[in-house]
């Protein structure tokens, strides 16, 4: 599984033209699956993203998570994060899960989040056409993966 997690003022998320999910200050996850990830990706970037130290403190320091500052959080299924761009110009997706075990694996994703974060979770649709409007904070932008734990 591949995380892009931005810190976000605020995130609007549109599927056909109407207001689908939104949240105001905390942050936007952008979840790529691959066939081989299993509930130990999700258990390893759950617990990794719901203590992730990317809000300033009182001296502005990075020093706290999206709970202590009273943060919301959004997630997206995301199938690109996993293109190849080895060979021509148009990247290839084989990569990414199919449906049928990515689906699952989406909505445990943000079931077992849900148990670290104060607020609910909101979501996207999965295999939705979206458009997701964010006004990203800093920027901070962080890349996570299960595989290479970093």
């Amino acid at each position: 599984m591949r995380l892009v997690v931005q810190r976000v003022l605020k995130t609007q998320l549109k599927i056909n033209n109407e207001l689908y999910s939104q949240i105001g200050p905390g942050l936007l996850v952008l979840l790529g699956i691959e066939e081989a990830d299993t509930l130990e990706d999700i258990d390893w970037l759950t617990s990794k993203l719901g203590t992730l130290r990317i809000f300033g403190d009182q001296e502005g320091k990075l020093n706290l998570d999206v709970n202590q500052i009273n943060g919301e959080v959004m997630v997206v299924s995301q199938f690109t994060l996993f293109a190849s761009t080895k060979k021509g110009n148009r990247p290839s997706f084989l990569r990414s899960a199919k449906p049928d075990s990515a689906i699952p694996l989406y909505e445990n994703f943000i079931k077992k989040l849900g148990t670290l974060i104060t607020k609910p979770i909101q979501a996207g649709q999965f295999g939705a056409d979206m458009k997701i409007e964010l006004v990203n904070d800093g920027p901070v932008t962080i890349i996570i993966d299960s595989k290479n734990r970093e």
